[in-house]
């Protein structure tokens, strides 16, 4: 027996025996979860794009989705919406599990007002976002909308400064990754941007404050979409994303893995597994992998290869700032946030942008007791008037004050040079880096045996009758007598030099030793970090 309208499917309030009642609920949760028509689904997926509950089926492990408001329908009226009065109200909103532990997740229905968020929306995502808060769970919002929904006006506008303030009152609690899924444009792009992790897919999700036909009005500028705030964009040009794949299912199992890395909350650590990897493996072939010579490049994602777990990290902005390189890992099972210069790009020196990332990605590693590594092999920083100007010491200080703040136990390695004011910031030892060891190819000086033999020996040189002998003598002295690799060992600088080949090791009993950390920053609301 039903109770449903036949004409138009809504309930008709008539009394009803209870197994009528319960083959009514029925009835309107598969309307609920069928969505709005076939027709639109098939849309959705002609666009190479997964319908929402598609979505989180990918995301979550199977059958542990449990739903939140399903039956949530908007109030507003006007412009014909009280015609329109869909299940969910274009968000599907809930809890389930990723690898056993709790996750909160909302996504976009694009099928159902074009994922546009209304007064009844936004209120469902701030009810998913306050249950993640008091929980203590990480939050994935699957974005896919189409922005506020013009025909509720300024209602659906304060249902983003909702979203943000939730967004900030849950940054360093609970970790938030935003996947974009489709477009994303006007203030909505902010929550994103307010949150830990940013994921895009090519081709199908785009960014922007202003839209191509804005640009063009105000600017003269023709550009598409994908152009404009693509995937590749934001992964190389603008940073906002840190992530991104050529299709959902990728994405979507990647989201998962950076959530195995993480922990629940704040007042947890990131979870541990047994490692399949012998935590006293020898890697001689370090020994190779960098030169000594100090002029000659090599790539840095190899030595971070050998060192982790069975190889295997996740890196973050991997497309850009390539000339530092930020990335999640285990060793000997725990898990590790490790900062690192890439020779390759650069020569691994930091600028504006490689300041920006690391700075973050040290913040992130502190909220969430995430061990820092930092693998120095830096030149200094990026000279250049564009630098300058563009407030390198600004944005430098960014890192600075990450390293200063963090309270998390941090180890540095100094694998070639580590020059001037580059080498203080990235975690010295006077910075306070726990533990600071050096490889015996090291050189840790203010700068390199040229610049400071043509300054400090630049009288006699310019007198002698071989200058150019008389350069190469200087340097040379000058090598011997302060770039030599126990100069900093013998002044308590560096608390060991260590064989390349016993790394692991040695980071693997450091991390244990310091797991017990406690530090505590002086009382104050909060810092005021350069910006």
């Amino acid at each position: 027996m039903t109770v449903l309208e036949e004409t138009t499917g809504e309930p008709t309030g008539e009394p009803a025996d209870a197994r009528g009642r319960v083959a009514e609920l029925h009835e309107i949760r598969a309307r609920a979860v069928a969505g709005p028509s076939e027709k639109a689904t098939a849309a959705q997926h002609a666009k190479g794009k997964l319908t929402a509950r598609e979505r989180i089926e990918l995301l979550l492990d199977p059958g542990s989705f449990q739903e939140v408001e399903q039956l949530r329908r908007h109030r507003a009226s006007g412009f014909g919406l009280e015609a329109k009065k869909p299940y969910t109200d274009g968000v599907i909103t809930g809890w389930g599990t990723v690898e056993g532990r709790t996750v909160f997740v909302y996504a976009h229905d694009f099928r159902i007002f074009g994922g546009a968020l209304g007064e009844a929306h936004a209120t469902k995502i701030h009810k998913i976002m306050d249950m993640a808060i008091a929980a203590g769970a990480p939050l994935v919002s699957l974005n896919d909308g189409a922005g506020a929904r013009i025909q509720e006006g300024v209602s659906a506008l304060a249902g983003y400064g909702g979203i943000f303030q939730r967004n900030t009152r849950a940054s360093g609690v609970i970790p938030q990754i935003s996947v974009m899924l489709g477009p994303c444009a006007g203030g909505a792009a902010y929550s994103p941007a307010l949150t830990d992790f940013v994921f895009m897919v090519r081709e199908t999700s785009q960014m922007f404050i202003t839209g191509p036909d804005v640009v063009k009005a105000v600017t003269g500028e023709e550009i598409t979409q994908n152009g404009l705030g693509g995937a590749d964009v934001h992964a190389e040009t603008s940073g906002v994303c840190h992530f991104a794949y050529d299709d959902e299912e990728t994405c979507l199992a990647e989201v998962r893995y950076l959530l195995s890395l993480l922990p629940q909350n704040n007042r947890e650590n990131p979870p541990r597994v047994e490692p399949s990897d012998p935590v006293d493996r020898r890697s001689d072939v370090l020994l190779d992998l960098v030169p000594a010579d100090g002029n000659r490049p090599y790539d840095m994602a190899k030595v971070i290869e050998e060192i982790v777990d069975d190889g295997e990290y996740l890196e973050v902005h991997e497309r850009w700032a390539r000339n530092i390189i930020c990335a999640l890992a285990r060793v000997d099972g725990q898990v590790v946030g490790i900062i690192a210069n890439q020779p390759q790009v650069l020569a691994g020196v930091l600028d504006i942008e490689a300041s920006e990332k690391a700075a973050r990605f040290v913040q992130m590693c502190d909220a969430f007791n995430v061990p820092i590594v930092t693998f120095l092999d830096v030149p200094g920083f990026l000279p250049g008037v564009d630098q300058e100007h563009g407030g390198i010491i600004r944005h430098g200080a960014k890192l600075l004050y990450a390293y200063c703040n963090a309270t998390v136990p941090r180890i540095s390695l100094i694998l070639r040079k580590a020059y001037g004011g580059a080498y203080i910031v990235m975690d010295s030892q006077s910075i306070g880096a726990d533990l600071t060891y050096a490889w015996p190819t090291n050189e840790i000086a203010v700068m390199g045996a040229e610049g400071a033999a043509n300054v400090i020996f630049r009288r006699q040189i310019a007198g002698a009758e071989d200058p150019e002998a008389m350069r190469q003598k200087m340097v040379k002295e000058y090598k011997a007598e302060l770039m030599h690799p126990y100069y900093a060992a013998e002044r308590g600088l560096v608390d060991d030099v260590i064989d390349p080949a016993e790394t692991r090791e040695v980071l693997a009993k450091s991390l244990a030793m310091l797991q017990s950390k406690h530090a505590d920053l002086p009382s104050r609301k909060h810092g005021n970090p350069p910006q």
